[in-house]
């Protein structure tokens, strides 16, 4: 066991627990941090690493939103009965994920051959930066349609489910697709970041599922040490950010993502652009 590859790790989990609810694109950061700080293990490894320690962040969602989410309620008599809202809200979180789960698993193997590189993420962070700048520009005077969860039909969940596909390209960022999606379909900010983190429940535990399932049985202890690690950061950091997100779109805009977007993608752009020259 490295202290080095320790640190690296502790790396790895602020930064992927600061930018996976920030609509920044966590990949496209991991991409370019694992290009500065390389972990010295196997690329196998790292890339069952970079999906995994996701699952602390998802567990951030989990805690945060606990109440929202937990279908289930005591009754006065001691038994339990399902919460009809809480019901339909899963059964829309469930239709939104079709889209994603189906494209997932066809190209799994192809966005991991062809789409992990300094071009695309760089071209994806600023792409998407300039249509959230334009989006929230679009909607400086406009009143959202819906402005709370119950009213998001299953429809409206359907499309935005279509929309989070986006980010299976590296670089657009998965609540970054979402967000935009739903506040173009007429989702109020704070509903559309809320239904994005639930979004990302079932989508990142299946994603992380099936990397555990292709590659879990190749890793030794430390190398398992490192991934719990690099989740249990990642869990803490995420709680923060979450509230961070939340309190600051009630009364912000996305606007200031958009443009952190575009710089990043700039700077991924040069930095990988000198990397293949030199």
């Amino acid at each position: 066991m490295s202290f080095i590859e320790i640190l690296k790790v502790i790396v790895f989990g602020l930064v992927e627990g600061f930018t996976e609810w920030l609509p920044v694109s966590s990949t496209g950061h991991m991409i370019l941090v694992n290009d500065i700080i390389r972990l010295r293990q196997p690329a196998e490894y790292y890339e069952v690493f970079e999906v995994v320690i996701q699952l602390g962040a998802i567990m951030a969602v989990v805690t945060a939103f606990f109440k929202q989410l937990w279908p289930f309620d005591r009754r006065r008599n001691g038994g339990i009965a399902l919460v009809p809202s809480k019901v339909e809200l899963w059964i829309k979180i469930i239709v939104a994920c079709i889209p994603a789960a189906v494209f997932g698993l066809l190209l799994d193997d192809f966005l991991d051959t062809y789409l992990y590189n300094g071009l695309v993420v760089s071209l994806a962070l600023i792409i998407y930066g300039v249509i959230f700048i334009l989006v929230e520009k679009r909607n400086e005077n406009t009143e959202f349609a819906i402005r709370n969860l119950n009213d998001l039909d299953m429809k409206t969940a359907l499309f935005i489910g279509l929309f989070q596909c986006l980010a299976l390209i590296p670089g657009t960022s998965r609540s970054g697709s979402t967000i935009i999606g739903a506040m173009v379909l007429g989702v109020s900010r704070t509903v559309a970041a809320e239904f994005s983190f639930f979004l990302s429940v079932p989508v990142m535990f299946g994603a992380s599922f099936l990397k555990l399932l292709k590659h879990g049985t190749e890793f030794n202890g430390v190398q398992w040490f490192y991934m719990i690690l690099g989740m249990v950061i990642a869990y803490a950091v995420s709680i923060y950010c979450i509230n961070f997100l939340m309190k600051y779109i009630r009364k912000n805009s996305f606007v200031i993502f958009g443009y952190y977007r575009i710089v990043i993608g700039l700077i991924v752009l040069i930095w990988f652009a000198a990397s293949a020259a030199s």
